[in-house]
């Protein structure tokens, strides 16, 4: 036998023994003796375990075999050392339960059967296998692909921020591919003022990088050539439509380069410094294909390019300045349109250098992750699409709301921009909860959808003043109705004025009078007039409460008796004016306070009416508080406290203090920040607004970013924090 296996391994092919034989077989055999020495191994096992070649010779026992194979890489040690390897294998030679698969160092897999020998011997049989390993393992990686497509596809169906939802994409399918960048460019249409370069050219170069250099081609897409030819062959989508008045781009929404450390959109709030891409020439409107992404765009198809520096088809120019310039190598190219349910192309995924996993070497993009990227882009596109109609609603909500508060603070200069300014004052406070790690604020928290909740009905909370009238609304004196009705008790007082002179003059007439007692009366009843009248016109201002002295006083003066111009005389004050400037504080009657008050009772009623979805359900509720107080002396509902949620009762506070603070308001004066703070206090220890709230907004410091933003420089004086934290005494 050992004769025969010298002859086997010099002279395998012209040996007519055993040996010879078994040369033809695919198996690989080996043949030990009772003494586990090799006796014999045939050409496929030599090709098998080719590296530990000079151990298979006469002789070598099998310990010496296996720790050959171990330390020349023959086989795969499956992570062990050599050492731990080649005793594995020894501890299970003649003790395996069956069959057993082996991991060559070159890739191949090889089925193991060991089976005694008639002689004490053992025979090894190598079968291989590796094909029924690749389908095995191209199965298991579809299993994984599958699997890990639907997990993908539930991340993104519950993500709710775009940015967000962006990144993941993006970040899901570079792992997929293992590329090294990517970018996501998302479907727009330009404004008017960005419709066109300076030069009035697109840049057709290099995936969209920059605007630079244009150079018209020359003549009918001649600089297309075939290769253009080819790209119409594919569909463009939008042939048919003249884009020279609808110019279509391509965002840059997120960037991403591992070697470059670069990191840009997204969420990372750095904007991306490159304007759109440009998928129509602003001049003729003919699509442009010189771009990978703008033809992307344009037919709806992948476009996989092994190497951008040999590309025909595109033009790359622009790349390859880039990789100059950053000491780059742009090579595989991976772009992928996203299409929505419509089948509309919304987006552009795109990749760039695939690289091995193995040895990070730059690689084209493997078919099969292709395809599985394009499912993926497939599914992104409809969770992206879902989640972009559901923002272009919530703008379109938005907007539509903040109309309606424009259009109410515009309907009156006395309003100015409360309904703007209290909304963001509210979210302020509510930011302030939030970041408290401590105090009676620690486990508050609004997620972003219940901040939207409060943004909204922060918007909402006066719209009921739509339905209020414009003389009360713009009542800036007690007589205003349509006019100002001061200006005709100014004109009475002229005629009684008038009648006094006539009168005198008539005196003076007549013999035997007094000539300077006369006059001298005369000058005093002027006088009192002058006095009457100043006094109804610094009473018809409201500025001063109205005591029963000065109310009294009204009365005596409306019982003057003047002739109208009917001729017919009356009293000098209709019982509507006595009413009027009667008025204990302010310029509003009580009917007419009741009327301004209503705008909360319409406000709930109105978005009591509206049928909001579950996450905006409390709109209503945080809305129409604004006017409560917490001792429950507050209007509609005299809620007290404890019936107020947190949001409702922030409401309350941002709505005092901006009135207080205003300065579009032409019938107060702004007040400073000390004295709104000083009243906001009085209003704490009066239990009129949440003391916790207050202590919050004090401490931190929300009415001093507020008073930044909005109050003007001289309303920002000093406060003492400490004074306005401690708690006046309660009155026994």
């Amino acid at each position: 036998m050992t004769d025969s296996l010298a002859t086997d391994h010099d002279q395998p092919s012209r040996d007519g023994g055993l040996g010879g034989v078994l040369d033809g077989v695919a198996e690989g055999i080996l043949l030990f003796d009772a003494d586990d020495r090799l006796t014999l191994c045939n050409a496929m096992a030599r090709d098998f375990f080719a590296p530990a070649d000079k151990a298979m010779t006469p002789g070598t026992d099998f310990a010496e075999f296996t720790r050959a194979l171990a330390a020349t890489g023959a086989v795969d040690l499956e992570g062990k050392t050599a050492e731990a390897w080649a005793q594995a294998r020894l501890d299970a030679h003649r003790n395996a339960d069956g069959p057993f698969e082996q991991r060559l160092g070159d890739g191949r897999w090889l089925r193991v059967s060991e089976s005694a020998t008639g002689d004490g011997g053992m025979l090894t049989v190598c079968s291989d296998i590796t094909a029924q390993k690749q389908r095995e393992h191209a199965l298991l990686e579809g299993e994984k692909r599958y699997q890990k497509l639907n997990e993908i596809g539930v991340a993104l169906s519950s993500e709710k921020n775009v940015d967000r939802l962006l990144e993941m994409i993006l970040l899901e399918a570079k792992g997929i591919a293992n590329a090294d960048g990517g970018t996501i460019y998302l479907y727009i249409q330009l404004e008017e003022q960005d419709r066109a370069p300076a030069d009035q050219r697109i840049d057709r170069r290099s995936g969209g990088d920059r605007r630079c250099g244009h150079e018209r081609r020359g003549g009918e897409h001649a600089q297309r050539g075939a290769a253009g030819d080819a790209l119409l062959n594919r569909g463009d989508r939008r042939l048919d439509v003249d884009r020279r008045q609808h110019p279509d781009a391509l965002k840059f929404a997120i960037m991403r380069n591992d070697t470059l450390d670069i990191a840009l959109g997204g969420t990372t709030g750095k904007e991306i410094p490159i304007p759109p891409l440009r998928i129509y020439d602003p001049i003729t409107g003919e699509g442009n294909y010189r771009n990978v992404a703008s033809v992307a765009a344009l037919t709806g198809k992948t476009v996989n390019i092994p190497d951008a520096y040999t590309s025909e088809e595109f033009d790359f120019s622009g790349t390859k300045a880039f990789d100059e310039k950053n000491n780059y190598r742009s090579k595989s190219f991976l772009t992928i349109p996203m299409k929505n349910k419509k089948d509309e192309v919304i987006g552009i995924l795109q990749l760039i250098n695939a690289r091995d996993r193995v040895t990070g070497e730059t690689i084209t993009f493997d078919p099969e992750q292709r395809k599985v990227i394009e499912s993926l882009a497939s599914q992104a596109a409809v969770a992206l699409d879902n989640q972009m109609l559901i923002e272009g609603q919530r703008e379109l909500l938005d907007s539509f709301i903040q109309l309606i508060a424009s259009a109410i603070d515009e309907k009156s200069p006395y309003t100015g921009g409360h309904c703007a300014r209290v909304p963001v004052l509210t979210e302020m406070l509510a930011d302030a909860a939030s970041a408290a790690a401590e105090g009676p604020f620690k486990d508050f928290h609004l997620n972003d959808e219940e901040m939207y909740e409060l943004h909204i009905a922060g918007w909402m909370h006066d719209c009921g003043k739509v339905t209020t009238p414009e003389y009360v609304v713009d009542k800036s004196t007690k007589l205003e109705t349509i006019y100002d009705r001061i200006e005709t008790v100014r004109t009475r007082f002229e005629v009684l004025k008038r009648d006094a002179e006539v009168r005198k003059l008539a005196d003076l007439g007549r013999k035997g009078v007094d000539r300077k007692k006369r006059a001298a009366e005369f000058r005093n009843e002027i006088e009192q007039l002058e006095a009457d009248r100043a006094f109804l016109e610094e009473a018809n201002i409201g500025g001063e409460f109205m005591d029963d002295d000065k109310k009294e006083r009204v009365r005596r003066i409306a019982k003057l008796r003047w002739r109208g111009f009917d001729g017919e005389e009356q009293d000098f004050l209709s019982d509507d004016e006595v009413y009027n400037l009667c008025i204990g504080r302010g310029t509003l009657t009580n009917e007419e306070r009741k009327i301004i008050n209503d705008h909360i009772v319409v406000t709930i009623e109105m978005l009591e009416k509206l049928p909001f979805p579950k996450g905006l359900k409390r709109v209503p509720e945080y809305a129409g508080g604004h006017h409560e107080k917490m001792d429950g002396t507050g209007y509609p509902r005299g809620l007290t406290r404890e019936q107020m949620s947190t949001p409702a009762r922030m409401m309350a506070i941002a709505d005092i203090f901006e009135a207080l603070t205003a300065a579009d308001r032409p019938y107060k004066k702004a007040k400073t920040l000390s004295e709104s703070m000083a009243i906001m206090a009085r209003m704490r220890d009066g239990n009129h607004i949440d003391p916790d709230l207050f202590e919050l907004f004090v401490e931190a410091g929300v009415y001093r970013k507020y008073a930044e933003k909005f109050l003007a420089p001289e309303q920002i004086d000093e406060v003492d924090d400490d004074a306005l934290l401690r708690r006046a005494p309660e009155s026994s």
